[in-house]
């Protein structure tokens, strides 16, 4: 005795691999969701220790950063939290891997310890990042 599939059986079977197909691929793709590109900034240091530095004497510093992430990293502003600090970075963006820099002037002429704070704003996964600025001036005699 030979048994034969019908045209529903065989059309129902159809219709069952050609749903689990379709699902089996949505779970495929919920599986490799593709993470979204981000920038990093990595600094080479968090505190800029001036140290002991003579009154009115070049306060100029630089640090260095690194985008350690995947995506561009564009730094939008940095602000000081004084007048006595005056920050400076490039405008333009840096690329994963590379490194950039932001150059910290402090006006020496006052004479005693300072602690000040530098806020740089990027598309980092770390929106602000507060650096430290620290050191003493001390007059010099003449």
């Amino acid at each position: 005795m030979k048994l034969h599939m019908n045209t529903v059986t065989k059309g129902a079977l159809l219709c069952f691999f050609l749903v689990a197909t379709v699902h089996l691929g949505y779970a495929q793709l919920a599986l490799e969701k593709v993470e979204p590109k981000v920038a990093i900034i990595d600094f080479a240091m968090e505190t800029v220790d001036y140290g002991t530095i003579a009154q009115d004497s070049d306060g100029t510093r630089t640090i260095s950063f690194t985008n350690t992430g995947d995506a561009p990293l564009i730094i939008t502003d940095v602000k000081s939290s004084c007048g006595c600090t005056v920050p400076s970075y490039s405008k333009a963006p840096i690329l994963p891997n590379k490194t950039g820099e932001i150059t910290v002037k402090y006006k020496t002429s006052k004479v005693g310890a300072f602690h000040k704070t530098i806020t740089v704003l990027s598309n980092a996964t770390e929106a602000s990042k507060k650096i430290s600025i620290k050191g003493e001036v001390i007059k010099v005699s003449e």
